[in-house]
């Protein structure tokens, strides 16, 4: 990876607001960005639309492997990307060791070549820090209270016009939480070196300034 590329590695369980606060530093700071969890998605999805199940290392290896980044483009248009089955099939991939290692040598590339005439790039997953980029400049571990992120998961579903239950979403957090921190290859935990940022009480401008002022201070 290129000294003079700044990369910022954010990572953090589902609806902590990483992906909000990522898209937005990309944008100030004129640096590429890239949902990693678009990918596993995409992947979960693949699987799904194949009749067949996420939790299969099979067909969730095979999926991974045919991915390009025309049909990662295809698939993120698709709305079950962002239901919460997307979710599901996503969470089940993303335990598999072949589908990581197969969407590695990806995430990597972006992050040490990002497109066009950025000077670096932004990644938000759940092992950006840790794995995909452990030598980046910048990590954050992005994070809010179990019953928080499911208040905003249920806020975000119903405003697309989705039926949901409180207590099911919520259920649903607790156990992609667990699989994410339990799985024996590359768990949901912070990096050493990372920022970790509780969003519970926080708005998305506290949250901003708190971590431009982060990297203010990591020159």
């Amino acid at each position: 990876m290129a000294h003079d590329l700044l990369v910022i590695a954010i990572d953090g369980p589902a609806a902590a607001g990483k992906g909000t606060l990522a898209r937005r530093l990309a944008n100030e700071l004129g640096l590429a960005y890239l949902d990693t969890g678009s990918i596993y998605r995409a992947v979960g999805v693949s699987v799904l639309k194949a009749g067949q199940d996420p939790a299969d290392p099979a067909a969730a290896a095979a999926a991974a492997q045919a991915l390009t980044p025309d049909s990662l483009s295809v698939l993120q248009q698709d709305p079950l990307l962002r239901s919460e089955d997307g979710g599901k099939a996503a969470s089940l991939v993303a335990a598999q060791p072949a589908v990581r290692q197969a969407l590695l040598d990806f995430q990597r590339a972006f992050a040490s070549t990002p497109p066009g005439d950025a000077r670096g790039a932004v990644l938000d997953g759940r092992d950006i820090g840790t794995v995909v980029c452990p030598d980046a400049r910048v990590k954050l571990f992005v994070t809010a209270s179990v019953e928080e992120r499911a208040r905003r998961r249920v806020k975000e579903l119903r405003e697309r016009g989705e039926t949901v239950i409180e207590s099911v979403v919520l259920q649903d957090m607790k156990d992609r939480d667990e699989r994410d921190q339990a799985r024996a290859v590359a768990p949901l935990r912070p990096a050493d070196d990372a920022l970790v940022l509780d969003t519970s009480a926080l708005d998305a401008d506290a949250a901003f300034a708190a971590v431009l002022a982060h990297i203010g201070e990591r020159g």
